[in-house]
């Protein structure tokens, strides 16, 4: 059996993943793009939308993020969490500019019980009742917390392992690999959808890249949605002075996504901004068939909606297929 056969598989090695995103780029991209074609449309690509509902002061210590509390120098304004009423009109404007997923995102280490959950279960059923997928992220959560979720309608739960166990401890110490892991199968054990991937352009090797991969794929079964982040430094984060990474990495970190769990979505999701669009196409050519759709992704920033026009429009998607 040949990776061409775009077979299911959940036993892949770090080794045998960074040997396949090390390979040539052309032969890489059309492994890729033939397994991509197996399982998806190759004219198919999701919009989503994605919006901070509580933005600012987590107590989580993550290096790439501006919601931090721990970065003190970061030029954030914090705010409570939004009404349900204005989430669910801003979801019915997605929609009416293309989204067909809507995600909700609130800056919190963990679910409490309360009014502020009370209001994302009443998200949850808004954005749903539109026709539209729901997807939230709101950290750690517990299983009677996950079963309300579920109850409500939630489509997909969020929550990134951001790299491999080996590299996560230089990112992140408020939190553990573990603890990440423990809340992916609270989700599953409700069947919830898992959206989860990673990040690329912390200062993590090929083997990072690989060793994050390999936990996602080796997953019974796959994530049905796996978001691939380019870091966007930020000022005031340990992070802001990292280079940004080669367009070619983004496309190399999604056609091995793609090789490796073939019929996942896979998200082009933070980092889009700094791409081309003949880099953007590419990455699509490569495996991904879903992007953020929306100037803003949480607190950074997104690809400009008219350039996401002239995109689709040299996808040859129509317009009212964006409707």
């Amino acid at each position: 059996m040949t990776i061409m056969d775009g077979a299911i598989r959940h036993d892949w090695s770090v080794e045998e993943i960074a040997a396949l995103h090390e390979r040539p780029l052309l032969e890489l991209i059309g492994r890729a793009n033939a397994v991509h074609r197996r399982h998806h449309d190759p004219n198919k690509v999701q919009k989503a939308s994605l919006l901070s509902i509580k933005t600012g002061g987590c107590p989580e210590d993550c290096a790439y993020c501006p919601q931090s509390a721990h970065h003190r120098e970061v030029d954030l304004t914090r705010d409570r969490i939004m009404d349900p009423a204005s989430v669910i009109a801003m979801a019915r404007k997605a929609k009416t500019a293309g989204a067909e997923r809507f995600c909700m995102g609130a800056a919190w280490r963990q679910v409490r019980d309360g009014k502020e959950f009370d209001a994302v279960i009443e998200m949850v059923e808004g954005v749903r009742s539109l026709g539209m997928e729901a997807c939230v992220t709101l950290g750690m959560l517990k299983p009677h917390q996950a079963e309300r979720l579920a109850k409500a309608g939630l489509s997909a739960y969020n929550h990134n392992l951001d790299s491999s166990p080996e590299f996560y401890g230089k990112i992140i110490t408020t939190r553990t690999y573990e603890d990440r892991l423990e809340t992916l199968a609270i989700v599953r054990a409700f069947g919830i959808d898992l959206c989860c991937g990673g990040i690329i352009g912390m200062g993590e090797t090929i083997e990072d890249r690989a060793g994050m991969l390999k936990v996602l794929a080796c997953m019974d079964p796959h994530p049905e949605s796996v978001p691939i982040n380019a870091l966007v430094p930020v000022e005031g984060t340990p992070l802001a002075r990292r280079p940004r990474i080669d367009p070619l990495e983004l496309v190399r970190m999604v056609a091995t996504a793609r090789l490796v769990m073939p019929a996942s979505m896979v998200r082009l999701s933070a980092g889009r901004s700094a791409l081309n669009r003949e880099a953007q196409i590419l990455c699509l050519v490569a495996g991904a068939n879903s992007v953020f759709y929306g100037d803003t992704l949480l607190t950074t920033p997104n690809a400009d909606i008219g350039e996401d026009a002239e995109l689709f429009a040299a996808l040859g998607q129509e317009e009212s297929e964006r409707a």
